[in-house]
């Protein structure tokens, strides 16, 4: 590779230092180096300089284009951000020698049924859809209450939940939001998808974990007659959806994936110790 478009995090690399040094570097070793502005015709990686938001952020940005992405830690906990700042030229020599793999993580794909209309899996919704490479994080606006949340799978329905909000997670978010919520972790280049509850009204706090071929089906439910309240859907923290008692959102798994670039033979278990301790 030789080829690439970089986006920073320009509160971890405010005066762009550390960026004008990466595309210092990988021009000086024979590459192109574009950052800002839309993503070049020739690019065949995007860089990504900051953290996990950061490369959340440019798996959004880049979706149409599927390009591989190389995250370069500028922060702290980084289970996306594949290289510690240390280590950038090292790991970029490595990549414009094309020795690297590219890993395909599954994504969630998300659209919205106003006024509660039927989850129908080959008519999934008239509004444009969203996508998550982390979760679907279903939240309360407004004043500080409890929500009702009816949970759908495949059509039938499973149970209501009265939280503060659900998350609905890949293996790749298992590790955020999810992790928080007291969710399982779950290897990220697994085939499923994780729901758990957030603060629920019960004496239980129990995940759910679906086959990747099912779609969740989440309704903002009533809490009191002629009650409407507030909620939103947030994708990764990169789009929000307004929801209002009634609104559905079935999320299923995208029909595109997530690539990112793995230079390190470390496994995710290694990773995950480096990380928790």
């Amino acid at each position: 590779m030789k080829h690439f478009y970089g986006v920073t995090n320009s509160i971890k690399d405010p005066d762009l230092t550390f960026t004008k040094e990466v595309a210092g570097f990988i021009s000086d070793h024979g590459g192109t180096f574009a950052c800002g502005g839309e993503c070049p015709a020739d690019a065949e990686c995007v860089l990504v300089l900051g953290g996990d938001g950061t490369v959340l952020q440019a798996a959004a940005d880049t979706r149409s284009r599927q390009l591989p992405l190389l995250g370069i830690n500028l922060g702290t906990v980084g289970y996306l951000a594949e290289i510690e700042k240390s280590g950038w030229q090292q790991a970029l020599l490595q990549l414009m020698e094309g020795t690297c793999g590219i890993e395909e993580r599954m994504m969630l794909e998300g659209h919205v049924e106003r006024g509660g209309g039927a989850a129908d899996p080959g008519h999934p919704g008239r509004d444009m859809p969203h996508y998550a490479l982390n979760d679907v994080v279903f939240a309360r606006t407004g004043p500080l209450r409890i929500l009702n949340y009816d949970v759908y799978v495949n059509g039938l329905f499973l149970n209501s939940f009265n939280a503060d909000g659900i998350i609905v997670s890949t293996p790749t978010g298992s590790t955020a939001y999810n992790l928080s919520a007291g969710g399982p972790i779950v290897e990220p280049g697994a085939r499923m998808i994780l729901l758990t509850p957030i603060c629920p009204h019960t004496l239980n706090n129990r995940s759910i974990i679906f086959s990747a071929d099912d779609f969740i089906t989440i309704e903002i439910g009533h809490t009191s007659r002629d009650s409407f309240l507030m909620a939103e859907a947030d994708f990764d923290g990169t789009q929000n959806v307004a929801l209002r008692t009634g609104d559905r959102m079935v999320i299923r798994r995208a029909g595109i994936t997530t690539r990112l670039i793995k230079l390190r033979q470390r496994s995710f278990l290694e990773t995950l110790h480096r990380k928790l301790a």
